[in-house]
């Protein structure tokens, strides 16, 4: 039998209709021409749009840190500088939804933050979120073995302090950010920070960075700042500070020390202080800039300042003799002495620290309008115009308000306040043969001509009165330096307690040296002392000899005395005289 085709068999032959098959023909033209016009798209006018999505995952801008200033002391010793560190950066569209509990436990660790943390910042919806600022390079080389896609390294700087708490109080710090917080760390900030710039990079799937493709912007470095301060001095001004406070048993302390010839502040020194470089436990009384910040009544150191007026005016001269007492009545309580004297003469009221002798003096020969405008004109009851945050102005109440109780007061220090730097600076017209001089904590080591307050002749007046008060007879042998003739004036103050004076004292010593061409000016404060006395001759005074000593010898000033000490030859009279003061009056006067 001969076979038989496939399509010869009538019943399997398939007829199909013709639009169907030019149906079949014109989708697969239709979706060929879609693939084409597709595939057009994006390479022409769509391509900036995958483009940008291609870049967004594997381009990154990242920041140029532009590196902060130094600071320097006085011989360009650095006293703030920066160092490299790392800021750990989350790209959160780049982080795994899926990452394991393990690498979160040891980001977590490394990071020093809780894991429950970590995840809630791995969540957020900013694309960009840093997870710790400011890193140790040893720290941030353990995150990046960890390999986790989307968590990146940018390089900044971290701020370090190589003098630690003794320079705290200048220097200030910065925050995470790099931006001053406190002392000239902030009122420098423009000067110091700088501008950051910006870079674009390739990065891989881990964010790490591949290839630059181009800088933004460059980064300009801020300027070094040049103080004033001298770090030698600064830490030697410290140390006497916490040591007197320790010893003493006081809350607090602080020291200033001026140049007299340039004006330049050589130390500015406090106690309690902090580190700057581990400021977890830091607290308020730690920040406080007391010799800047904290205002007093200054209490007998006014009494140089109040003899010098009636000098200037030529009422009184050191040799005038007065008749002081027992009690002198002005208002309905009577002012007193630590011990009772017959006459004295000005000199003598100054040596021996006399409340009623000044007050006569000023009573008796001055105005209170011409009171006023003296302390004024030495700075009190103005804010020290140095570029310091936080610098205080005191208070000196408008002559028209005083009553004589007020003046009378006021003349030996009570009624008014002042911060311990105002006082020193008040004492440059002694060193200057009666000018003022205009202070600063930058750098300026040529001679700053100051303004006119009272005359040479008057300056040199009080300048021998004050060297009384530290010889055998006066309230402060204990603040003579060996080899260098030193004067000034002690201070113990009740301290104001709500609406009256408790049983608090500050202690104070004011002074300069040498006396026979005076260079610096030093302000001591001991604030609530209570390891025995706390009279300014016994807890100040000794801080003014170790200071003034060491700091003359630092800047090489010849001594101008042959003299042994004489706080250690004549120990057994100031014992005396310590003893003798046990009664504590209304008013304290030393």
């Amino acid at each position: 039998m001969r076979p038989v085709g496939f399509s010869t068999t009538p019943n399997l032959v398939l007829r199909l209709p013709m639009w169907r098959s030019r149906l079949m023909l014109f989708m697969l033209f239709f979706v060929f021409m879609l693939l084409l016009i597709r595939a057009f798209w994006i390479q022409g006018p769509g391509n900036a749009f995958y483009e940008a999505k291609g870049v967004r995952g594997t381009q990154r801008e990242l920041e140029l840190p532009a590196s902060r200033g130094k600071i320097l002391d006085r011989n360009g010793q650095v006293i703030a500088t920066s160092l490299e560190a790392k800021s750990v950066i989350a790209y959160n569209d780049t982080v795994p939804d899926d990452l394991s509990a393990e690498k979160i436990h040891k980001l977590a660790s490394l990071l020093q933050i809780s894991e429950a943390e970590l995840r809630k910042k791995l969540k957020e919806e900013r694309k960009q979120i840093f997870l710790k600022r400011q890193v140790d390079p040893e720290v941030a080389q353990q995150i990046k073995q960890l390999e986790i896609p989307g968590i990146g390294l940018n390089n900044e700087y971290r701020r370090f302090y190589p003098e630690g708490e003794a320079m705290a109080h200048v220097v200030g710090f910065t925050n995470v950010e790099d931006r001053g917080q406190e002392g000239m760390e902030l009122s420098r900030e423009k000067e110091l920070a700088g501008h950051p710039g910006a870079r674009r990079v390739v990065v891989d799937r881990l964010g790490r960075v591949v290839e630059d493709v181009a800088i933004l912007q460059l980064p300009q470095n801020g300027k070094d700042l040049q103080l004033s301060i001298d770090s030698k001095i600064q830490f030697l001004a410290y140390n006497a500070v916490k040591n007197a406070v320790e010893q003493h048993h006081a809350s607090a302390g602080g020291a200033v020390v001026l140049d007299t010839q340039t004006g330049e502040i050589l130390a500015l020194a406090n106690y309690p202080s902090y580190n700057p470089n581990d400021r977890k436990k830091l607290t308020g009384e730690q920040l406080r800039n007391r010799v800047l910040t904290d205002t007093f009544e200054p209490g007998s150191t006014m009494k140089p300042l109040t003899v010098a007026i009636a000098l200037e005016k030529g009422v009184v001269n050191p040799n005038t003799n007065m008749a002081i007492g027992a009690k002198y009545l002005v208002g309905p309580k009577p002012i007193t002495d630590t011990h009772p004297y017959g006459n004295l003469t000005v000199a003598q009221i100054i040596q021996k620290s006399s409340n009623i002798g000044t007050a006569k003096i000023a009573m008796n020969n001055l105005s209170a309008e011409e009171m006023w405008n003296f302390y004024t004109s030495v700075g009190l009851g103005q804010s020290p115009k140095i570029g310091f945050p936080g610098a205080v102005a005191g208070t000196v109440h408008p002559y028209k308000k005083w009553m004589p109780t007020d003046q009378a007061r006021i003349a030996f220090g009570y009624g008014i306040s002042a911060s311990l730097f105002q006082v020193a600076r008040a004492y440059t017209i002694f060193a200057r043969d009666g000018e003022l001089v205009p202070l600063t904590i930058e750098r300026s080591p040529s001679f700053k001509p100051g303004t006119h307050v009272i005359s040479p002749k008057t300056a040199l007046e009080m300048r021998s009165m004050m060297e009384s008060v530290t010889e055998p007879g006066g309230t402060a042998i204990k603040a003579q330096a060996e080899g260098y003739r030193v004067g000034g004036k002690t201070g113990t103050a009740h301290k104001l307690v709500g609406k009256g004076y408790g049983n608090k004292y500050r202690a104070y010593f004011a002074g300069l040296a040498p006396i026979s061409a005076p260079r610096i000016v030093v302000a001591v404060m001991i604030d609530e002392p209570t390891g025995g006395s706390h009279y300014g001759g016994d807890v100040a005074a000794p801080v003014f000899s170790t200071i003034v000593s060491e700091t003359l010898r630092t800047l090489n000033v010849l001594p101008d005395s042959n003299k042994k000490q004489m706080a250690l030859q004549d120990k057994e009279t100031a014992d005396i005289q310590s003893a003798s003061a046990k009664v504590q009056p209304a008013v304290l006067k030393r």
